[in-house]
């Protein structure tokens, strides 16, 4: 992603002025977490998703619509505080299992999932020395309940395309499966800023929209078996996909916009082949390692539909 140009002493600034407010109300003392911690969470947190905002103003906005609390014992978990994970587990737990259920629709296949995604949030994996933590990605900007629905359906969608994978080639060969040319090599184009702003827009997608693009466009699933994933009508899904659409055409053209095209040579770089642009777009939907199935084709072309 590209990073904005504007100074983030703007943001340290305002966290500054709000830690003390945010530290009383996010209940960091309960586990361990101090305040000095909280403002490096804070800065972090803001140093990704305020780097367009204009205003200190329009930050503080941003930093007050956290839901601090929920910040706060997500990360105090992905540090390996003992008393935030025992906090968790009695809030989330009962929720994670019936989630899971609704996904899956059988019992065992959803402790499975469950416990599964247990191991990622508690980080039973470790980076450098470091826990690695799904928790430590949570960012406040919306329900934690939410937030780990979210990412209990992509780990579903993820099993059911790495099970798919596993499927042998004769296995395929019978079921009249044809092999599929490779991708070609992405080309770059004559004007990266395209990429760029394709790249903004998408990543500061939420987690949910991100994941109903990438299984949609991405991993080719239908309305229907998302719709069931997410426990929504399939009717909510095609609605949202169709809001997503304009929406990211609007959020592209204000990028080409600030850095530096006129409405008119925007509109023009959206009729260039997304294949043109050098940009992973499922590493940008926050999926893991790119399927031979997906087509990048078909999300520039509904984005390029969104605003008809």
């Amino acid at each position: 992603m590209m990073m904005s140009s504007k100074p983030t002493a703007h943001i340290q600034a305002v966290v500054n002025e709000l830690l003390a407010e945010l530290h009383a109300k996010s209940g960091c003392e309960t586990f361990g977490l101090t305040r000095e911690a909280l403002g490096m969470i804070l800065f972090e947190v803001g140093a990704k998703y305020c780097g367009e905002l204009e205003s200190e103003a329009a930050v503080r906005t941003f930093f007050l619509s956290l839901r601090i609390d929920e910040l706060a014992l997500a990360r105090a978990c992905a540090a390996g505080a003992d008393r935030a994970w025992e906090l968790f587990l009695t809030r989330y737990r009962e929720k994670l299992y019936l989630s899971a259920l609704r996904i899956a629709r059988e019992d065992s296949a959803a402790r499975e999932l469950a416990d599964t995604l247990y191991a990622d949030l508690y980080g039973t994996s470790t980076r450098e020395g470091q826990r690695v933590s799904k928790l430590a990605s949570y960012s406040g900007r919306g329900s934690l309940e939410g937030w780990l629905r979210t990412v209990l359906a992509q780990e579903y969608v993820n099993r059911y395309r790495r099970n798919k994978r596993l499927v042998s080639l004769e296995e395929e060969s019978e079921e009249g499966t044809q092999l599929r040319a490779p991708q070609p090599e992405p080309v770059r184009s004559s004007d990266d800023r395209l990429a760029q702003a394709t790249d903004v827009a998408l990543a500061a997608l939420p987690a949910e929209d991100r994941m109903i693009l990438s299984a949609y466009y991405l991993d080719e699933r239908t309305l229907a078996e998302i719709a069931r994933i997410l426990h929504v009508h399939e009717s909510t899904i095609s609605r949202k996909l169709d809001k997503l659409a304009k929406t990211l055409r609007k959020q592209i053209v204000s990028g080409l916009a600030k850095r530096g095209m006129s409405r008119l040579q925007a509109e023009e770089a959206l009729d260039v082949d997304v294949r043109d642009l050098q940009i992973d777009i499922r590493r940008s939907l926050a999926q893991e390692s790119p399927s031979p199935s997906f087509s990048e084709k078909r999300v520039e072309a509904r984005v390029r539909e969104g605003e008809g």
